[in-house]
Formats: structure tokens, C-alpha cells, sequence
């Protein structure tokens, strides 16, 4: 397969179409970022790679870090985690209030803001220095030392956060939050910006195309099993209420976030990132996803 002449192909398809998007500006930081950026990598399980455009510049992953957060937990705690969080599509905007009342509290999936709440609120019980223990486990996971926090991004969503607050505010009423919501919601916050690229990124999530193995290090990071339910909720979970719609035109696993970035793993074969700040109406990155479509369309290698 010649992805460096597939992506190259995609990539000149889709940079020049009109751009419907929006930044998320309702995130001060976010609505500073040039909304013309347009970045690609591909990392395969032998460790090539092949990057475009603004692959090695630095944005901020938001909720792509909460597949991050969720293997950590996963990993502590193992299916105990499910008591608390389902694994369910919401059909929910991200951040949504609607389902917890009548669902007692349990958030529709980990992905949702709510689920990464709660998600948040196990680490934050379960590491002895949450922040720093979560940033040194993504840095040893990805072999690289240079990931870090943004904090201006983390204080900009501190500032406008009033959402989130009520989220984690509700469901400590609800008793699913256990810690008290101001130190919930400054990890939350902080999971959220960080920062990577699209080289970076990819490279990052490839155990996931590994039943959960490190390529680099041939640490267990999760077991098969476990890998196989990370991946089922990306594709069933991982772009809110445009999953479906991701899985019928994409048909990989993947997760978004508000910074313009997708990460998306084909098992056994790769994992890919793209970022392109400008979002569509669902807050997925409006390039991000006219890329994937080609780029599984043209190497006819999806897991459908």
C-alpha cells in the first residue's frame, strides 16, 4: 500500500474546498488559532510515517484526550469502571445534562463530557498526584517527554466552564462524583489541553492498533480485551452525535476534538491524525472528516 501517495492525493483533494466550518470560539484560546491550518500523519505498525501541511505543529487535542484518560482508568481499575459509566451513544450534544437525572447519574459513555467527568473524578481518586501522574503516564506511552499541559488553554476553559461546572456540580448530586467538583474539574480542564501534533498523535495511539501493546517498547499497556472495548466505543462513541455518520462514511475507530484534531486507528494496519481547527456543526473538524472519507474511500482500507 502506498499511503505517501494516497495521503498526498487526499490531502490536495480536500485543502482548496471551501472551508464551512467554525473555530470554537467559545473557548477565548481556541478562537485565536488560524482557521486555514490543515495537518496529516500516518504511522503503521512497522513504524513508517508520512506527514502534510501542518502536520508537526502543536494544537491542543481537547477531547481526544479523554480515550487517554480512559485507558489509564481502564487500566487501574479494569471493568469496575463500567459501574460508573456506560458505553452507550448518547445522541446527545457533548455536553448535555438531559440523560443524567433520569439515568441516575451514570453518563451515556466516557466520551461525553459528563462520562469524562466521571472518568476524571476516578483518576483523581486513584493517583496520588493526578496531573503530573497522568502527563507522565501519556509521556511514557508515547516515548515522548515534550507532551505537556497548555495553560492558557486549561485557564481559557476555566474561565468559560460554567457547563462543565454544572455537569460535574449535578452529577456529585447524583452521587457519581466522589471528589470534591472544584479538583474534578481543574484535571478535566488540564486533560484537555494538552498538546500534541499530528505526527506526535498517531504515533501515540498505535497500541491501539496493537491489541494494546506498546510497538516501541512491547509494554502491555492494556490487555487484548480491553483494547477491542476502547476501539468499539471510538467508533460507536467517539464523535458524539455524528458517530454514526463517522463510522458510515469513515468506518474506523476515531475520536475528535474542539481543537480541529481527529485521531482514527485501522487495527493491524495504522493509526492516522488530522487537524483542521474549523469545526462543523457537530464540533468535528469540517476537513478532518472530508479527509478520512477520501482517504478510506481511495486505500479501500476501513474495518467495514
Amino acid at each position: 500500500m502506498n499511503f505517501k501517495d494516497i495521503i498526498t492525493d487526499c490531502f490536495n483533494q480536500v485543502k482548496d474546498i471551501e472551508n464551512e466550518g467554525h473555530l470554537a470560539a467559545y473557548i477565548p484560546e481556541l478562537a485565536n488559532i488560524d482557521p486555514e491550518k490543515f495537518g496529516v500523519h500516518i504511522t503503521t505498525m512497522d513504524q513508517q510515517g508520512f506527514g502534510m501541511g501542518d502536520a508537526l505543529e502543536k494544537f491542543s487535542i481537547q477531547s481526544i484526550a479523554k480515550v487517554l484518560s480512559l485507558v489509564l482508568a481502564y487500566k487501574i481499575l479494569g471493568k469496575k469502571i463500567w459501574e460508573r459509566v456506560d458505553v452507550e451513544p448518547s445522541g446527545n450534544a457533548f455536553n448535555s445534562l438531559l440523560q443524567l437525572e433520569v439515568e441516575h447519574g451514570i453518563p451515556r459513555n466516557p466520551f461525553i463530557n459528563a462520562g469524562a467527568l466521571v472518568i476524571s473524578d476516578i483518576l483523581v481518586s486513584e493517583l496520588d498526584h493526578p496531573k503530573q501522574d497522568f502527563l507522565e503516564f501519556v509521556r511514557r506511552i508515547s516515548n515522548n517527554p515534550n507532551i505537556n499541559y497548555c495553560s492558557k488553554i486549561a485557564e481559557s476553559e476555566k474561565k468559560v466552564g460554567y457547563r462543565n461546572i454544572a455537569l460535574c456540580n449535578f452529577i456529585k448530586s447524583l452521587g457519581n462524583i466522589n471528589n470534591e467538583p472544584d479538583e474534578v474539574l481543574d484535571f478535566y480542564f488540564n486533560l484537555c489541553s494538552l498538546e500534541m501534533n499530528c505526527k506526535e498523535l498517531s504515533e501515540l495511539f498505535l497500541f491501539l492498533a496493537n491489541n494494546g501493546c506498546c510497538t516501541y517498547s512491547k509494554e502491555e499497556i492494556l490487555t487484548e480485551r480491553q483494547s477491542k472495548r476502547i476501539n468499539a466505543l471510538m467508533q460507536t462513541c467517539g464523535f458524539y452525535d455524528e458517530s454514526g455518520e463517522f463510522a458510515f462514511e469513515v468506518g474506523l475507530p476515531g475520536k475528535s476534538g474542539v481543537g480541529g484534531g481527529i485521531v482514527a486507528v485501522h487495527p493491524d494496519q495504522y493509526t492516522i491524525a488530522v487537524w483542521s481547527p474549523k469545526l462543523n456543526k457537530n464540533g468535528n473538524s469540517f476537513k478532518g472528516m472530508k479527509f478520512l472519507e477520501a482517504f478510506t474511500t481511495e486505500s479501500k482500507l476501513s474495518i467495514f
